[in-house]
């Protein structure tokens, strides 16, 4: 499990290239460049890196003054969310236009908020022999740094300053000592509720109305003698319907809990159909090395005859196969029942991700799995596996050495993973499996 990555937002008007300078630094054209304003409508965030130093870059929308139509309340809504959610704010602006009266009323706001602000004057291609930064002093700023998002000049000094202001690195140790645990899922399942049951008090805002929980808030809890991190997330909607600020930041702060999690409870509420973005969240866990448990809230209002629950797992596990290893625990976040239940059986799921298997299991379970079934041909010759070990735990990743690593299909590399899986009960843990040359290194 990692740290907490700090968020960096660039904000600005429309079309003075802030989408061309978030492509240059996190590498691609990640987000859409036209040199036309207001392109950039959904948000792009990805992670970048620096001198060492690891963070989330955002990319925003541009900023349009107040006297241009109505959404000028959004506008402002954003860069308040920018302020909020980030650790330091990137200010662009255009040098060939100089200061603006637009310019002015974003700077008015970041001088005001006491966050971090590194000014970066675009679209100075002649730089150093150009000196038009010079005239944004009067935004009261920071010192203007001149770049060229075009070209790439003068990008290694605005993230030298980016640097500078992130917060300091968390302890390591305490993030060894501590079990991260996620709660995740739409808005209005339960999540905040939940918590509060299990901490048996009132400590994250409750409300009916959807995307409540805005920030992810980390609360500390010690359980049976461990020490515990619950991360209420706010509540993930289609990407299609992030469009405002507030949402944006809600849905990258969701992203960055579940990249530093251990384990993520998935909510799903079941008095409702399971819609296809549930399913896409609890992969997108997976897909991060996460340990998933499925927790079907409010099934207190869920009408019962035999072998209810049993059928609603099956009906989900058909839709999405990736999930058929993946316990699920039944509860009520509103009066409590089996709450604590889906507690152990995260901190099952935690204990099975950290383990470790001596090679000579490893190898004793792939001969009996090879000798069920043997590896396809490839180009003709026989497919032999020669050894297997255990690599790494946290997820738990396995690596086989052939003498043809070319030759394993998707489907045989799928019956070996759970082949492990059946073996040693790796239930809703990821499991990652390499193949190697004879003499490649395992790592």
């Amino acid at each position: 499990m990692s740290a907490p990555l700090p968020v960096v937002a660039i904000v600005g008007r429309p079309n003075v290239g802030k989408s061309t300078f978030f492509n240059r630094v996190v590498g691609g054209r990640r987000a859409i460049v036209e040199d036309r304003p207001g392109v950039t409508r959904d948000r792009n965030f990805a992670p970048a890196e620096w001198a060492g130093r690891a963070f989330w870059l955002v990319d925003t929308g541009g900023f349009i003054g107040e006297d241009a139509d109505p959404l000028a309340t959004a506008v402002r809504e954003q860069i308040m969310a920018a302020i909020g959610e980030a650790d330091v704010i990137l200010m662009m602006a255009d040098g060939r236009d100089g200061p603006t009266a637009e310019d002015e009323r974003v700077a008015e706001i970041l001088r005001a908020s006491g966050r971090p602000v590194v000014l970066l004057v675009n679209k100075l291609d002649r730089h150093p022999d150009e000196v038009a930064h010079h005239e944004f002093w009067s935004l009261g700023l920071s010192d203007p740094l001149p770049v060229s998002s075009a070209s790439g000049r003068g990008s290694g000094d605005v993230l030298d300053a980016v640097v500078e202001h992130l917060p300091e690195r968390p302890s390591l140790e305490e993030d060894e000592r501590t079990l991260h645990m996620a709660v995740i899922g739409r808005p209005n399942v339960g999540k905040s509720s939940f918590i509060n049951k299990l901490l048996g008090e009132e400590r994250t805002v409750v409300s009916d109305i959807p995307g409540t929980t805005r920030d992810s808030i980390d609360t500390p809890l010690r359980y049976e003698g461990r020490d515990i991190v619950l991360v209420d997330t706010a509540g993930l909607r289609r990407q299609a319907r992030v469009k405002e600020g507030v949402e944006y930041y809600s849905a990258l702060r969701t992203e960055s809990a579940i990249s530093r999690s251990d384990v993520c409870l998935l909510l799903i509420d079941t008095t409702e159909e399971v819609p296809v973005q549930d399913l896409r969240i609890a992969e997108r866990a997976l897909e991060e090395g996460c340990g998933l448990v499925l927790v079907a809230n409010k099934w207190d209002l869920v009408e019962k005859e035999d072998n209810t629950s049993a059928a609603y797992e099956r009906h989900l596990k058909e839709r999405a196969p990736s999930l058929a290893h993946v316990p699920m625990v039944f509860i009520s976040a509103l009066t409590g029942q089996r709450v604590r239940k889906a507690l152990d059986a995260a901190i099952a799921v935690a204990e099975r991700r950290a383990t470790r298997i001596p090679t000579a299991a490893v190898n004793d379970v792939i001969g009996e799995l090879t000798r069920r079934l043997q590896p396809p041909h490839h180009h003709g010759r026989p497919v032999r596996i020669l050894y297997a070990t255990q690599a790494a735990v946290r997820p738990p990743t396995f690596v086989v050495f052939s003498n043809e690593p070319k030759g394993f299909t998707r489907n045989y590399l799928r019956y070996l993973l759970n082949g492990f899986r059946k073996a040693w009960g790796f239930e809703g843990v990821p499991l990652n499996l390499r193949v190697r040359g004879r003499r490649e290194d395992a790592a």
